[in-house]
């Protein structure tokens, strides 16, 4: 009973993070599972059967509070929902830990761009013209994102949030919104491959119910947080968070003997600068925009 519990405050803690920043429901949970010494691929088929209840919820209150642009949300799914299956049904004969690495440079990459291109932007920024998203850009982004969450384990927020955001005059608001949403159907899709292929040995309902009540819970707080926090904050906080769940992949693929602690630490005190040197930027402002948005 006691890892039930633990199991539902870990979806919990892992939807506020996926639904308030569009990426890593999975790599927060699944990283806090195999501490407990959980099978990977046990942890991977349970996770994505869990995201079908976490995501439909934190879709559903995403357009509630209408952080969703829905005229790209079909153009991602389906594309993005085909390759999760067919992921799900070649998991057993793709290494995806092969590919993990260039996927953590590229989005390392992106992830800094992120962070540097809102970095001084103020409150104006979410008044900028919408960018506008062809079928050209759509259609191989859901193809990749869908393919790699289903394969890796996760993938879906950390490749379509970033790639989304580094539109110019994208909304973070509006990005996060619609790849949690859009990612019900991805998870749903993924999910019925691991049945087809795994089969049900490979899924542990119990855990599965847990993550689900937890990551439940946490789903219209996320949302709400996504609407109230001004994009100029938003945009930082997702690119610094793209940062730091890359760098273990960074460093355990460069094979260089580093301590990984101090690596941690000076990446958290370079976020927490970029932070506060945002918030100082928009001092004046700052009063007023979270108002706007509550």
């Amino acid at each position: 009973m006691r890892k039930l519990i633990i199991f539902s405050i870990i979806g919990f803690f892992a939807q506020l993070v996926d639904g308030s920043l569009g990426m890593a429901f999975g790599a927060t949970s699944a990283s806090l599972l195999l501490l407990f010494g959980v099978a990977p691929a046990v942890v991977s088929a349970s996770i994505h059967m869990a995201e079908i209840g976490t995501t439909a919820a934190s879709g559903a209150t995403h357009l509630y509070f209408k952080n969703v642009d829905r005229s790209i949300l079909l153009k991602l799914i389906v594309p993005g929902s085909i390759s999760a299956f067919v992921g799900a049904a070649f998991l057993s004969s793709v290494p995806g830990g092969v590919i993990k690495p260039f996927i953590a440079v590229m989005l390392t990459l992106l992830g800094v761009y992120i962070l540097f291109r809102f970095l001084g932007n103020k409150q104006s920024s979410e008044n900028i013209a919408a960018p506008k998203y062809g079928k050209k850009f759509l259609i191989p982004l859901g193809l990749v994102g869908g393919f790699f969450d289903a394969v890796g384990g996760g993938g879906w927020g950390p490749i379509t949030t970033p790639a989304l955001l580094a539109k110019k005059g994208a909304s973070p608001r509006k990005v996060v919104g619609t790849v949690a949403t859009s990612e019900f159907a991805i998870a749903l899709s993924a999910t019925i491959g691991f049945l087809l292929f795994l089969g049900w040995e490979q899924f542990n309902l119990i855990w599965v119910a847990a993550f689900v009540i937890g990551g439940v819970l946490a789903a219209p707080i996320a949302a709400y947080l996504v609407k109230v926090i001004p994009s100029y904050m938003l945009g930082v906080l997702v690119g610094g968070f793209i940062i730091l769940t890359n760098l273990r992949t960074l460093i355990q693929s460069s094979g260089l003997q580093v301590n990984t602690a101090l690596v941690y630490g000076i990446a958290l005190m370079l976020w927490a600068v970029a932070i506060t040197y945002q918030i100082s930027v928009n001092k004046p402002a700052k009063v007023q925009g979270w108002m706007e948005r509550s």
